[in-house]
């Protein structure tokens, strides 16, 4: 596995540099084989941990980013239905206003008008 990763490296640093990668490539003796393997599962233990950690960070946000879009929805949905019960109140009190002023009328009482109240019935204060 070192001498590999020591071959594509060196090849890859020729490139870069526009060397010949058509040279011989030695290979490395044991103990640097061996230390460079080590070296080799300790960059990729950290990475993958590194790599494990973002990717769970990334799910966590999500998540969360999720619950808050729900949140809203919900909050929205509640206004939603306050403003439907609003306008349905609102229209109740239109009919019994309008009930109240067809009584005022019948009794004589005709310069009530939608809050207004008058003196005489054209609707001028006397």
């Amino acid at each position: 596995m070192a001498q590999a990763n020591h071959r594509f490296t060196t090849r890859m640093q020729r490139r870069i540099y526009g060397h010949s990668v058509d040279a011989v490539i030695r290979p490395l003796d044991e103990e640097k084989a061996v230390q460079a393997s080590a070296d080799l599962i300790g960059e990729l233990f950290v990475f993958s941990v590194a790599g494990a950690a973002v990717i769970f960070e990334v799910q966590r946000s999500s998540r969360s980013e999720a619950r808050k879009e729900e949140k809203r929805r919900q909050e929205i949905e509640a206004m939603m239905q306050r403003d439907e019960e609003l306008a349905r109140e609102i229209q109740a009190l239109k009919q019994k206003l309008d009930e109240v002023e067809q009584l005022a009328r019948g009794r004589g009482l005709g310069g009530f008008k939608h809050g207004n109240a008058t003196e005489d019935g054209n609707g001028k204060p006397g």
